[in-house]
């Protein structure tokens, strides 16, 4: 039987923009989803780049205008790869286009924006999805079934890090197609929306809100040149950040993030300590889920690896067989098929703005907390 078609409309020819449009090709080759997504356009403002993009991909049409694509009455979903700036303008253009939403993270870039545009969103009516796309490793959603089945009991703790290198010499330029995550009239901010974003989305996913967090910040390189040219222009994203946070429930949190950690390319970790275990994840290990059972005789208790290939783990029943892992490609197939049987089924599986929303006011709170040095109480999203 035929399913129905979805036409997907792509914005942005980058680096998750790669990642979606493989995700677009595969996920209906390895997942049964009620859903054909049809690569319909692909828009970018350079129109050699969309096209070359769009021949390699498989996209069927090139626009360099994405207000002439949201327009268009054949675009089921636009699929937002853009830089943070971009994010408000073009998602409330969608809104009012009524088209289903998918975006990068972060929302926006800061709260007060991300409001408008969940306002927006909600009054259109139409399904929205943000691609927090580790919680589709395997490992991690794994994590989330034994924290929800109760088997830590009550949290205690929860730490988490997320450790990259690629700043780290001062003659990296600021800006560009390639490096405007360093620029904060583009970005927002540096490590807290790009990578402490994940790390936020994840915790509050596995344990719920935070109530409150104490931050500092540092940018450690405080010029560089700017892409393109020879001048010298201050650098005002947070080159790293460090926060503790008290969570709703009680649970107390430490969080850090950094573009200076010598060697470390991606790692991205937590552990989460309740009464009766614990669990630890490394995203450089990501096939692994360390698990520690209290009640295990004490005789051989101790932590466990699982590894989390076999067929009865989180999406593994749709590649491999037992023993062949999956990776970053994947995770975003897994989040793409999540997204689609959401769109079938009318359940919410996936992260939606509301919950980058969330996100977006603890990233604002803790650039606020770092700016003043003191406590911020987290706002409901």
């Amino acid at each position: 039987m035929a399913k129905k078609k979805l036409n997907i409309g792509l914005i942005g020819c980058g680096f998750m923009g790669k990642a979606h449009s493989n995700a677009y090709l595969k996920v209906g080759k390895f997942f049964d989803v009620p859903f054909e997504p049809v690569m319909k356009v692909i828009c970018d403002s350079n129109a050699e780049k969309a096209k070359c993009f769009g021949d390699n991909w498989g996209w069927q049409e090139v626009e360099t205008d994405w207000r002439k694509m949201v327009a268009r009455k054949d675009i089921d979903v636009v699929d937002i790869c853009t830089p943070n700036n971009t994010h408000r303008e073009i998602s409330l253009a969608c809104a009012a286009a009524g088209k289903i939403m998918a975006m990068e993270k972060p929302l926006a870039m800061d709260a007060g924006e991300g409001r408008e545009m969940v306002t927006a969103a909600e009054k259109a009516g139409k399904p929205t999805m943000v691609w927090f796309n580790y919680r589709r490793v395997p490992a991690a959603s794994l994590a989330k079934q034994i924290i929800d089945e109760g088997k830590l009991g009550r949290i205690f703790h929860y730490r988490a890090k997320y450790l990259q290198d690629y700043t780290i010499s001062p003659d990296v330029p600021q800006g560009g197609d390639a490096l405007w995550r360093l620029d904060a009239k583009v970005a927002g901010s540096g490590v807290t929306g790009d990578l402490l974003a994940h790390s936020i989305d994840m915790a509050t996913w596995f344990i719920g809100p935070m109530a409150r967090v104490c931050a500092m910040t540092e940018t450690f390189i405080k010029e560089r040149v700017m892409a393109g040219g020879d001048k010298k222009m201050p650098v005002t994203i947070d080159d790293a950040c460090a926060f503790l946070a008290r969570f709703e429930n009680g649970a107390l949190g430490t969080f850090e993030s950094t573009r200076y950690a010598c060697g470390r390319k991606n790692q991205n970790t937590f552990e989460v300590n309740g009464e009766y275990g614990s669990l630890a994840f490394d995203l450089e290990t990501a096939h692994e889920l360390e698990y520690f059972n209290h009640a295990d005789p004490i005789s051989v208790r101790g932590w466990r690896t699982i590894q989390t290939w076999d067929s009865k783990h989180p999406y593994m029943k749709n590649w491999w067989v037992p023993g062949c892992g999956i990776g970053y490609e994947h995770w975003h197939i897994n989040a793409l098929a999540d997204f689609l049987e959401s769109l079938g089924s009318g359940k919410k599986l996936c992260p939606d703005f509301r919950d980058a929303l969330g996100t977006q006011i603890v990233c604002d709170a803790v650039l606020e907390s770092a700016k003043k040095e003191k406590w911020i109480a987290v706002a409901k999203p």
